[in-house]
């Protein structure tokens, strides 16, 4: 009786020291919740693994701590879905992660090369940043990371764009690199990609059908390269690429300066029928000189004319026209404002009958004159009155019937003897 009582008690003991490691009670440096299944170890300074962490967990903050190397101590954690191992001391990706990883979080660490074998089997990583880091070459695995849709890279110290991308990515930031050159090919299979981060490197250009395939972009940032805007062979493209695309494009490049093949010259405007106009030409260089005299604004709308002196004859009709040039008068200021002094200008037009003597000999009929009198803007004496130009036609004709006004009459006759025999007698006397 008392041997079984012993036995009894031995075995108690053993299950009250082996069954905390078996049901994965929390440890003491760590935040547990889910079950124990989702475990928070960060900001704790450790450099190795707490005890007491079951094998079924899924979630695992192992952030801000002082773990320098990690390799083949969580392949055991086979539900993980999620690690975090950031801001530590790591040199490089733990190698044999369980292989049921959906986000692997390793930003801020020592890491200088993202090796092929720490993706190689990652078939059910989603979610990948290993930003801010000093990684110099990142080599991914064709076919490998199918089930990737977000790859940060950013801030490290790339110089080219990684090549083999899982053809299923949906966001790449590369930012804050020293990228400089994209191999052909690179972003060819990328026909699912919405948003790309390339600013803060060192683009110059953007090789030619880099971006044609990237069909369901939406976003893309190029601002903070040195972009050769001058350079008339490489950045054509990327320039004629960001007018073409339907995504949002931040940081356009070369986009305060002019495009190196665009001529700045503007095209020469036809001349139209009006402006071939003899008349035109002179009235808008009159136009532009008595602008250059005064600049101010006048009240006085000018209306240039083309006016026609016309002489009609028996049997033919002959059209001069005149041309009326515009002339610099001096201003006049008026309650209103500046306005023009008043011109005139008197033309005798008197057109010569030789070219139609041949046509009317029996006529007889003298030749008509015409004067014409043009007033134009003010005039001196100014007065509430319509400012306008007027325009004055007097035709003076003469009548061959008419008696000569010059002839003397009898009367006059008469005197000028009366007068002339007086001047004789005073002189006989």
């Amino acid at each position: 009786m008392e041997y079984q009582i012993l036995n009894t008690s031995t075995c108690l003991l053993v299950l009250l020291v082996f069954i905390p490691t078996g049901l994965g009670i929390c440890p003491s440096s760590c935040k547990c919740s889910g079950n124990d299944r989702n475990v928070d170890c960060s900001g704790r300074n450790l450099t190795v693994l707490p005890q007491g962490l079951q094998d079924n967990l899924t979630y695992l903050n192992l952030s801000f701590n002082q773990f320098v190397d990690l390799d083949h101590q969580l392949t055991r954690f086979t539900n993980l879905r999620t690690l975090d191992i950031s801001n530590n001391w790591l040199k490089n990706v733990p190698a044999h992660l369980p292989k049921s990883l959906w986000e692997l979080y390793a930003t801020n660490n020592n890491i200088k090369v993202l090796q092929k074998l720490d993706t190689a089997y990652q078939w059910n990583l989603r979610v990948l940043d290993v930003s801010r880091n000093m990684v110099e070459r990142a080599v991914l695995i064709n076919n490998t990371l199918s089930s990737l849709k977000f790859l940060n890279l950013s801030s490290n110290k790339l110089w080219t764009v990684p090549t083999n991308m899982p053809y299923n990515i949906e966001t790449v930031d590369l930012s804050n690199n020293f990228l400089s050159q994209i191999l052909p090919g690179t972003l060819v299979r990328l026909q699912h990609l919405t948003s790309l981060y390339l600013h803060n490197n060192k683009f110059s250009y953007i090789p030619d059908k880099a971006f044609d395939q990237l069909s369901q972009l939406q976003v893309v940032t190029l601002y903070n390269n040195p972009w050769s805007c001058s350079d008339n062979q490489n950045i054509p493209y990327v320039l004629q690429w960001v007018q073409g695309t339907a995504a949002r494009v931040v940081g356009a490049p070369c986009a305060d300066q002019p495009w190196p093949w665009a001529s700045t010259t503007p095209a020469p405007t036809q001349p139209t029928a009006l402006d071939s106009s003899p008349m035109i030409k002179g009235t808008k260089a009159a136009d532009r000189e008595t602008s250059a005299v005064a600049p101010e604004p006048t009240k006085v709308t000018k209306t240039h004319k083309q006016f026609k002196a016309k002489e009609v004859t028996p049997l033919a009709t002959q059209s001069h026209p005149v041309l009326l040039p515009g002339t610099d008068r001096p201003l006049l200021h008026s309650p209103d404002g500046p306005q023009e002094a008043a011109a005139t200008r008197t033309i005798h037009i008197q057109d010569s009958t030789e070219g139609n003597a041949s046509l009317a000999p029996a006529t007889g009929s003298s030749t008509t004159p015409m004067t014409l009198s043009i007033t134009s803007g003010m005039p001196t004496n100014y007065s509430k009155m319509p400012q306008s130009t007027t325009t004055t036609f007097r035709e003076e004709e003469a009548t061959p019937s008419a008696p000569d006004a010059r002839a003397p009459s009898g009367a006059s006759r008469w005197e000028m003897g009366l007068l002339l025999y007086l001047a004789v007698l005073h002189a006989v006397a």
